[in-house]
């Protein structure tokens, strides 16, 4: 009895040493970039002013080419950790057509992108959606690096590096990554992601500039003030940059609803479920501009691969645009949730 005692310490001690050596390790590793980092790549071509004055852009949370239309995900109540590397492949194949058949888009904002990760079997989504934007400069900001996610415990993430990326079709003065504020504590803050917006700068012919915000802010956070801390950083720059006489645009996935938000028509054969978070009327000025398209879904349920009809749907990713700018036209545009569970959005402005 006594040794069965003493080789049950043993295994407890093992099991707490391994796991404390593990915290330690990835403590240690813990990515921590700076408040704000400069995201200018080299040998960027003379920036000269902007002339034109109507542009359009482009927004999609791609889903790390992991969350295609036959996917759930355990995070939203699936079963499913990561599809299989034909899927991932298949996936990503047309995220890159999308991308480049779309050729006329002069602003492109795309969320979360791989660079290395265990769940999109370490393919360089970054280099190849670079490829397919042939004729674009694009910029990546890292907002997930962690060596090793232990969750679900049957089946790990594993190591996940991911991020944010910007294309444009104009050089640009200025690129930089501005940090959101951490939204957990230690431990749990490890194995989170350290979310961003990119901000770049183009300089326009009348001496003023046009500001562009590509976000993608916290999902699976209810708690309102840590939600308004966030915004809030991202929110007081724009604010800054319009006050300054520049144009600003934010766009990306915001996982929250506009202010009073309500599907149009009958949502493309899609049923409407409201987000659990919703942007309040009072987050910008009132002469600022929410701007979407409410007659299809940006974002499906992942509790089980995606039926039209029964999966819940909702608007998460659009456009939020400064006084001095004028939205022409905006457009979900509805692919079925084929590659991604997120829909691009389309959006066509002019400078006033």
């Amino acid at each position: 009895m006594k040794k069965i005692l003493k080789v049950f310490l043993y295994i407890v001690l093992f099991v707490v040493l391994a796991f404390g050596g593990f915290l330690l390790y990835i403590t240690l590793t813990d990515y921590q970039p700076a408040k704000v980092e400069n995201l200018m790549p080299d040998n960027m071509p003379q920036a000269k002013p902007l002339t034109v004055d109507t542009f359009n852009l482009m927004t999609w949370n791609i889903g790390y080419a992991g969350l295609g239309a036959e996917m759930d995900f355990f995070y939203d109540g699936g079963k499913k950790v990561r599809p299989t590397k034909k899927m991932v492949k298949k996936y990503l194949k047309g995220i890159e057509n999308f991308v480049s058949t779309n050729d006329s888009i002069n602003f492109w904002l795309i969320q979360e992108v791989d660079k290395d990760s265990h769940r999109s079997y370490g393919i360089d989504e970054v280099k190849l959606i670079t490829k397919a934007e042939k004729g674009s400069i694009g910029i990546f900001a890292k907002n997930y690096d962690c060596p090793f996610v232990p969750v679900p415990y049957y089946n790990p993430m594993g190591s996940v590096v991911a991020g944010q990326m910007t294309f444009s079709q104009f050089p640009f003065v200025e690129a930089k990554r501005y940090a959101y504020p951490l939204i957990a504590s230690w431990p749990d803050k490890l194995f989170l992601l350290d979310r961003c917006f990119i901000l770049t700068r183009y300089p326009l012919s009348n001496g003023q500039s046009l500001v562009i915000l590509n976000t993608h802010n916290s999902a699976y956070v209810y708690d309102s003030l840590l939600r308004v801390k966030e915004l809030n950083i991202m929110k007081f720059k724009m604010l800054e940059e319009y006050d300054k006489g520049n144009y600003v645009i934010a766009g990306g996935d915001w996982n929250a609803n506009p202010p009073n938000y309500k599907p149009l028509g009958n949502y493309d054969g899609n049923r409407f479920v409201s987000s659990k978070v919703r942007m309040s009327t009072k987050t910008f000025p009132t002469n600022w501009h929410w701007v979407y398209d409410a007659s299809a879904p940006t974002n499906r349920q992942n509790y089980k691969s995606f039926v039209r009809g029964e999966n819940g749907t909702t608007c998460i990713d659009y456009f939020v645009l400064s006084p001095n700018i004028k939205a022409i036209n905006v457009k979900t545009i509805d692919l079925n949730f084929q590659n991604s569970d997120h829909n691009p959005v389309y959006m066509k402005v002019v400078l006033e």
